[in-house]
């Protein structure tokens, strides 16, 4: 078992724990270093103040709706790569593993667990919890795909293990599945089992002129993206095939991936439709607006300094027309309390508010973030 950063211990709550005092909020923060300690905390807070939100990196913390509650989880201690396979193409980290931290471990044998490409601060229980997928999506397809088991930690301190660290066997519920993208609200995404890819032998970026296009061109590109400064076609594999394909995109390869930046600004959202629809809402976008699309996969992220309402609420009725959606990443305040961060709720909500109660019956952890105020 291999620790990637140290941590500081400490007591309290009935248990061995860390508390300390959230500089922003007042709250005290417990920094649970097992899963039993965590298991512990949740068991043993007092009726009145068990409202829990858990923290990892900070890097997604606008999404959802405000979340109250009376003590934070930080998944800072929970940092340790319990077993590495790389014959089985398998690793099973705990949530608090930085995704940057793992996938340099993983690079060193030529391995690659398709996290987001620049993460920030992002933690690896953040990624499942928020299920975000990452640019390479299109080739790979979506992060839960990739979530081959999940050790989650329920608000009354029960750990359930669900999925298999070998081949996915699911009769029932299919947790692992239900908790990427749960934001949490199914309790603590403690432990996971994540499938991993060999690293191509070869990778290059190639500017194109139509994102269309090149993808009827390029064969299983990684990723085709757009930015106010232009388009490109992301490759991997062979030095042949790389050379190949880039040969007939018709332009001039860079060698590696060279990733452009996210959309920065003070209020951010994604907005997700069928792929075929992607160039509509694009074209549509504010000219003051930074964006970035993924073509193929149907969602591009945009950045603003500040926005209309107006204008924001035309733009979530394009896209939910076309079956999709807009969703908010990050907003000041005072757009978080007049733009809802969700739209419409799907029409599969109350099986949602079902299978949420079922693992979070008093609804204690990250109460209200979901879509419906789930």
């Amino acid at each position: 078992m291999l620790r990637l950063r140290p941590t500081a211990t400490g007591g309290g709550l009935g248990v061995s724990l860390a508390i300390s005092a959230d500089g922003g909020s007042g709250l005290p923060t417990a920094t649970p270093e097992t899963i039993e300690e965590a298991a512990g905390l949740m068991a043993n807070l007092p009726a009145g103040g068990d409202r829990i939100r858990i923290h990892g990196g900070g890097s997604h913390r606008g999404i959802g709706y405000p979340v109250s509650s009376d003590v934070i989880l930080s998944t800072s201690g929970l940092d340790r790569v319990v077993a590495w396979e790389p014959d089985d193409l398998t690793v099973v980290v705990e949530a608090g593993v930085l995704v940057e931290e793992l996938e340099q471990m993983l690079a060193s044998k030529g391995q690659t667990a398709l996290l987001p490409e620049q993460p920030g601060t992002g933690t690896v229980g953040g990624a499942i919890a928020t299920a975000i997928s990452g640019w390479r999506r299109y080739r790979y397809g979506p992060i839960r795909d990739r979530v081959l088991e999940t050790t989650l930690v329920s608000s009354d301190g029960r750990v359930v293990t669900a999925g298999g660290r070998v081949v996915k066997n699911v009769t029932g519920y299919d947790i692992p599945r239900l908790a990427t993208g749960s934001l949490g609200a199914m309790g603590l995404i403690a432990r996971v089992c994540l499938k991993l890819w060999p690293v191509p032998q070869a990778s290059a970026t190639v500017p194109v002129e139509s994102p269309e296009e090149a993808l009827e061109v390029a064969y299983r590109p990684l990723a085709v993206l757009e930015t106010r400064e232009g388009a490109a076609v992301f490759l991997g594999g062979t030095p042949e095939e790389v050379s190949g394909q880039a040969a007939a995109l018709g332009a001039v390869p860079t060698s590696g991936l060279n990733w452009p930046s996210h959309p920065s600004g003070a209020v951010r959202f994604s907005v997700r439709t069928p792929p075929s629809s992607l160039r509509g809402i694009v074209d549509g976008l504010d000219p003051g607006w930074t964006y970035l699309a993924q073509f193929g996969v149907g969602e591009v992220t945009v950045g603003a300094g500040e926005v209309d309402l107006e204008e924001l609420g035309e733009l979530r009725g394009r896209a939910e027309s076309l079956g999709g959606a807009l969703v908010m990443l990050d907003a000041p305040p005072s757009l978080a309390g007049a733009f809802d961060p969700w739209g419409t709720p799907p029409p599969s909500i109350e099986i949602q508010r079902r299978v949420v109660n079922l693992f979070d019956p008093g609804r204690r952890i990250n109460r209200g973030i979901l879509p419906g105020r789930i």
